[in-house]
């Protein structure tokens, strides 16, 4: 009977109901993450909900004790399937997603004869999933798809396929099909969004919000940790284009000349751990690198505020060239100094004002820029100011607004260009006043630079 029951809240039969919320639009999301730990998806929906909307979140479980069926922060959240990271294949991958698809789309269709919904957001990966949506769209529901990675890029990179395979070729298709049934596309970085538009999209169809930092979760935590360690510390997936063992080997070189130091590594246990384990012993580092869990969102600043310096070590020959660091920001805000590869995507948002860079993929390099930031206090204490300073600037707490109107607009059939128009004809305005070209409602000079204009004026 409670497993049925369970079930039975899965599907949407039950959900959680909040009378007293004075609500203004409806609102679903469907993300193939765990909810608590997806940064994005949270800042969305948490914002809807904070101003009386009524939001639902379909989405996975990494802990199979958590209730299927929970009110977290205002937001009603619906555990349809439960995910282990033990994928072997591309074809074990495809099926779970698959399979998620299936739940999501008859979740969404009884949740949306309940509620009948103003709007679908859609995350991926996949792509596909955006036709999860398929009957909210039909009675008239506006759909949001919000490409956090580009499928085919980071598929290609993944599984080492050639960007000419069939594969890929399937992938764009989907691709090309999903912006298609979607009303307006939200891309997560601004290098992604020319990508894009090159091959499957709209200008006009299209915004740019990057992972901004969330004030009330990153707000200025207070270290509590008084020892004499030096701890670096990396939060994130270990995928191969992370590069990690690049990390691993410069730490080496690093403890030779601070025994102190220790690594930190954050993530989610997979077998890419087990391999980064196994490099760390060949490399007698010993218990100077720690692995930890995955922790919840909301404790990850106070794990970043206790630390010295944050790691960025992605490789540029891969999908990591172009995909943005989202960490990069959240040390920031926390006044911890970031060394990170010099990636394409990294140089187009920050600057040497902001980051201590290096030449991806050397790892005597990254060792030498660990080594500048540990023992140089001049170097270390303007690169957390500034950071300060950056983080400050480019909160969601001043980009919320346009993800709302953007909300607000597709709602009332209008498109977001129509919405930009109903301001007449005002461009957004940067922190420094300058008035830039946008796609869809996102400066293209807010963040890029932004250290070095400071800079310039200080």
């Amino acid at each position: 009977m409670e497993r049925k029951q369970a079930q039975r809240q899965m599907d949407g039969d039950e959900a959680v109901h909040h009378p007293s919320r004075n609500t203004r639009k409806r609102i679903c999301m469907i993300a193939y993450s765990n909810y608590e730990l997806d940064n994005r998806v949270r800042r969305y929906a948490e914002t809807l909900a904070s101003r009386g909307d009524d939001v639902h979140v379909i989405s996975l479980s990494t802990d199979q004790f958590r209730s299927p069926l929970e009110d977290f922060h205002g937001v009603t959240v619906h555990r349809v399937q439960h995910r282990n990271f033990d994928e072997r294949s591309k074809w074990s991958y495809a099926g779970r997603l698959l399979r998620f698809l299936w739940r999501s789309s008859r979740t969404l269709r009884r949740l949306h004869r309940q509620n009948r919904f103003d709007l679908i957001h859609v995350h991926n990966m996949p792509d596909f999933l955006v036709f999860s949506a398929w009957y909210p769209k039909l009675t008239g529901a506006k759909i949001i798809l919000d490409i956090h990675d580009i499928v085919p890029e980071l598929f290609q990179s993944k599984f080492k396929t050639s960007l000419a395979s069939g594969y890929v070729s399937l992938l764009k298709m989907i691709e090309w099909l999903s912006v298609r049934f979607a009303d307006h596309i939200i891309v997560s970085n601004h290098l992604w969004r020319d990508t894009l538009i090159g091959r499957s999209l709209s200008k006009e169809k299209c915004s740019v919000f990057v992972n901004h930092v969330d004030p009330k979760i990153f707000f200025r935590h207070a270290r509590t940790r008084k020892d004499d360690r030096i701890i670096i510390l990396f939060p994130g997936s270990f995928q191969w284009h992370q590069g990690l063992d690049i990390a691993m080997e410069a730490f080496a070189k690093v403890r030779i000349q601070v025994p102190s130091a220790e690594f930190h590594l954050y993530g989610p246990g997979d077998e890419s751990e087990a391999e980064l384990k196994r490099l760390a012993s060949h490399l007698s580092l010993g218990e100077s690198v720690k692995f930890f869990e995955k922790v919840v969102l909301d404790r990850i600043a106070d794990v970043m505020a206790n630390a010295d310096l944050g790691v960025v070590p992605k490789r540029a020959n891969s999908f990591g060239n172009e995909a943005y660091s989202t960490k990069i920001m959240e040390f920031m805000s926390q006044g911890v100094p970031v060394v990170a590869s010099r990636t394409k995507i990294d140089t187009y948002y920050f600057s040497d004002d902001v980051v201590e860079f290096f030449p991806s993929g050397d790892s005597d390099a990254m060792a030498e820029a660990m080594l500048k930031v540990i023992n140089n206090r001049e170097r270390r204490d303007q690169l957390i100011a500034r950071g300060y300073d950056y983080a400050e600037r480019n909160g969601w707490d001043l980009k919320q607004q346009e993800y709302t109107g953007l909300v607000d607009a597709l709602c009332a059939g209008q498109t977001h260009r129509e919405q930009t128009d109903s301001h007449n004809g005002q461009l957004p305005i940067d922190a420094h006043g300058h008035k830039d070209d946008i796609c869809g409602g996102e400066s293209v000079q807010d963040l890029p630079r932004m250290a070095s204009r400071k800079a310039a004026t200080d």
